[in-house]
């Protein structure tokens, strides 16, 4: 695993604490995937409700704050496929 990976692994695991309803999936372009469910986070590239797909820049943003998820979304910085219900959710936790 990359050491972007791991921090990115890091930082969402203490933004979602106690996991999430359903299965989300961050895919960090050049980087790999990252799994969050109702048992926490991990690395991996499963099936999920929602993939959010962006460049280590951009989730770091979102894991620092320095990026709002829907102003990434809103200008092409961060790609949603799946349940848009579950994308929002999961904007909320991470805002």
């Amino acid at each position: 695993m990359s050491d972007i990976l791991k921090a990115a692994v890091e930082a969402l695991a203490t933004k979602v604490a106690g996991g999430i309803d359903g299965t989300a999936k961050f895919v960090i372009e050049g980087e790999g995937a990252i799994m969050l469910d109702g048992d926490g986070v991990r690395a991996g590239d499963d099936e999920a409700d929602v993939t959010l797909t962006a460049s280590a820049e951009t989730f770091e943003g979102m894991m620092n704050g320095d990026v709002n998820p829907t102003m990434a979304f809103m200008s092409g910085k961060l790609k949603i496929d799946g349940s848009m219900s579950a994308a929002m959710k999961l904007a909320s936790v991470l805002g």
